[in-house]
């Protein structure tokens, strides 16, 4: 498996945002939820309608129940991620019980795979170069959550890492990198 790096320019991620939207919203949905949340592809590709939506309103938090351990995971679904499920739930019939990413051909989630074509290709398509993949939408997550203040010990939590260096490295953060920070306490 190769490195993928995090997206940095914000242009860039509007960029995508854009190609997504003309071309499914499901795929836009796809990649808004996965780079506002960090929540794992493979865990992303296994939610239901359900586990997002509650008859006419999204849900604030989306919980993850892992397989192996049983650890729950709570996950804040912020207003992109509430608009691009309204938008995209409003587009298609659906049950409860559908995935939220379901196949245009069978009654399953898309695939691994189908889900790196998706990313892939909208990336290729704002002019990005680098190594691109499914792990990006992970790494863009906790790499603008770092630029705006968020603490690295709550990032290493979410991702489940050992150390701050390890979660440093995986978000593509330089530790002698110097970057402005805003706390804004707005009293």
């Amino acid at each position: 498996m190769e490195y993928v790096e995090p997206i940095r320019d914000i242009d860039k991620i509007n960029e995508i945002k854009k190609t997504l939207a003309e071309q499914s919203k499901r795929d836009l949905l796809l990649f808004v939820l996965g780079i506002n949340t960090g929540i794992r592809v493979n865990d992303l590709l296994k939610l239901k309608v359900k586990d997002v939506w509650e008859g006419k309103n999204l849900k604030e938090f989306l919980t993850i129940v892992d397989e192996k351990s049983s650890e729950k995971t709570t996950y804040y679904l912020n207003a992109k991620v509430a608009t691009a499920v309204r938008s995209y739930l409003h587009t298609i019939e659906y049950q409860n019980d559908d995935y939220l990413f379901k196949s245009k051909r069978l009654n399953k989630p898309i695939t691994r795979q189908q889900a790196y074509r998706i990313i892939n290709h909208a990336a290729r398509e704002a002019g990005i170069s680098g190594n691109i993949g499914t792990h990006t939408l992970r790494k863009t997550f906790g790499y603008h959550a770092y630029r705006k203040g968020i603490a690295i010990s709550l990032l290493k939590m979410i991702y489940n890492h050992t150390t701050p260096a390890e979660t440093l490295r995986y978000i593509g953060i330089d530790k002698n990198e110097k970057h402005e920070i805003k706390i804004d306490v707005n009293l």
